[in-house]
């Protein structure tokens, strides 16, 4: 998601940024559910100019997603593969299917979960084949895909991971029930709201938010001031599960956080609901030292999908760090004309 999410990642909704400090902060006890001050402004959104897609920008950024896919590291070809998803729709359908082929879990199941969010119907005989994989994730990556294909007879399985002893199997599951848009998932995600695990625990509560439970929504607002700043991640992006306009003075209240990963967390839920008023802080923190925030940043621009971002993500394709790079390819070829 992100996202996600799909590698038990920091960033639910994008697998692009692996790996979070949990950093701890306040006393975690503050009680919320909207903001009870006024927030400090955000950096300021310039106005927008239309201008055209740079067609040769996202060839150049398609060649970046060839490149990485290429890469001898699992994680990084699973990122490709829903870096094409986000970027290239059906018209990736090809390197989709080569991930379905990887000798790597975590690409095949990155590959199942593209494919069932495409509905790439095409690749129905390969997830037939996989449905049996050696790899538990794989198979509920597998099952939710053919769900989405309107094949149901393996989805009553998913139940059954949902109790796997492997705790990243549980979240993958959550992961799954809540795309799928069941409401009868709910029984099993208010029991998995409980998991002894803390990313199961927040997962399910995004799934459960997805679905419209709203004690998710406030346990979600509520993780936004978590002490632990990666918690306030997840719960940020994961307020990015479905449109609701209650969410959006939470959402901007954390654009000044003094925690930049908090604001382009922030910026990137309300790109995805609708609003581009976290672009100025995309812009800001484009140029940031840290690796991680400058491809957060891009993302946040890819969401926005305003072209006049273009001199910033084509400077951010030629980072020096390869996840940078594949964050600002994703976001090339998501921008829409105006």
């Amino acid at each position: 998601m992100s996202t996600s999410k799909i590698l038990l990642v920091c960033a639910i909704g994008s697998t692009l940024l692996v790996g979070c400090a949990k950093k701890p902060r306040g006393n975690g006890n503050e009680p919320a559910f909207l903001p009870s001050s006024t927030p400090k402004p955000a950096p300021q959104v310039p106005p927008r100019v239309d201008t055209p897609v740079d067609q040769e920008l996202r060839r150049s950024a398609a060649a970046e997603l060839t490149r990485a896919f290429a890469s001898a590291d699992p994680v990084v070809r699973a990122n490709t593969t829903e870096a094409t998803q986000r970027g290239l729709g059906p018209m990736g359908a090809d390197r989709i299917r080569l991930a379905l082929d990887d000798k790597a879990p975590l690409v095949r199941f990155s590959g199942a979960m593209a494919a069932g969010t495409l509905k790439l119907a095409e690749v129905r005989p390969k997830l037939l084949s996989l449905v049996n994989d050696p790899s538990p994730t794989v198979q509920v990556g597998v099952r939710y895909a053919l769900h989405m294909l309107g094949e149901f007879r393996y989805s009553h399985d998913l139940e059954a991971f949902a109790q796997h002893t492997d705790p990243r199997v549980r979240a993958n599951t959550v992961l799954a029930l809540g795309l799928l848009g069941d409401q009868s998932a709910i029984k099993i995600l208010r029991v998995l709201e409980r998991d002894p695990n803390p990313a199961v625990r927040l997962q399910a509560l995004e799934a459960l938010y997805r679905l419209g439970d709203e004690s998710a929504l406030e346990k979600l607002v509520t993780g936004t001031i978590s002490k632990y700043v990666d918690d306030q991640i997840i719960c940020l992006l994961a307020l990015s599960g479905r449109k609701d306009g209650r969410v959006a003075r939470v959402l901007e209240g954390k654009l000044t956080d003094d925690y930049p990963e908090v604001s382009l967390a922030a910026a990137r839920s309300l790109a995805v609901v609708g609003s581009d008023a976290g672009m100025g802080v995309g812009l800001k923190f484009a140029t940031s030292r840290e690796a991680r925030q400058r491809g957060m940043a891009a993302m946040v621009l890819g969401e926005i999908g305003r072209p006049d971002a273009q001199p910033h993500l084509e400077r951010l394709l030629r980072d020096n760090d390869q996840a940078v790079r594949l964050a600002a390819a994703a976001a090339i070829l998501r921008l829409r004309q105006a």
